[in-house]
């Protein structure tokens, strides 16, 4: 009998706007696929895009009423889903190819396992203060003395530390 769940390796980067996740992602993914990873990303964000062109025929198919529209290129393919619901962090996993391990920017409330990326000089507020999915801190500003036991706080610049800690604690989820 088969399996109607596959498991996924998978790990949160969040954080306020500005406050340098997307850097930290770029040179994680870096840091994994040269320890042999292969990893895959799902950036969310709460603005409204686009990736066809009025137009183009991509769009014209999407406008009349497909679901959804591919186009595919000699070198990759994009696959656009129209939905009338958000998606949900497991929709996202199902539809993604399996990998070493996935990164999530994004989903602050959906991701049982995840770094904040906080950097004071933002202004804003951390997260971690009211979010325990949130395990470790990546910053560039350590406290003298930690002010949440249960977590960890690394460099911002550190990446191999911030690698480590992900790759011994990436959740492992059930995708249905």
């Amino acid at each position: 009998m088969t399996s109607l769940y596959r498991k996924q390796r998978f790990f949160g980067i969040i954080g306020r706007s500005g406050s340098g996740k997307t850097h930290l992602v770029s040179r994680l993914i870096s840091c994994f696929c040269q320890r042999g990873l292969s990893v895959s990303t799902i950036k969310h964000t709460h603005h409204g895009v686009d990736m066809d062109t009025p137009g183009k025929d991509t769009f014209q198919h999407r406008q009349s009423g497909a679901a959804e529209v591919m186009l595919a290129t000699p070198t990759r393919w994009f696959l656009q889903h129209q939905s009338p619901t958000p998606p949900t962090l497991n929709d996202l996993l199902k539809a993604m190819q399996p990998v070493d391990l996935i990164l999530v920017e994004g989903f602050h409330a959906d991701v049982p396992a995840c770094v904040e990326v906080w950097r004071p000089i933002t202004g804003k507020e951390p997260l971690f203060i009211n979010n325990p999915h949130i395990q470790v801190i990546a910053t560039d500003n350590i406290p003298m003395k930690n002010p949440e036991e249960k977590k960890v706080f690394l460099p911002l610049d550190d990446t191999q530390s911030i690698a480590d800690y992900i790759e011994s604690n990436a959740f492992l989820w059930n995708i249905t």
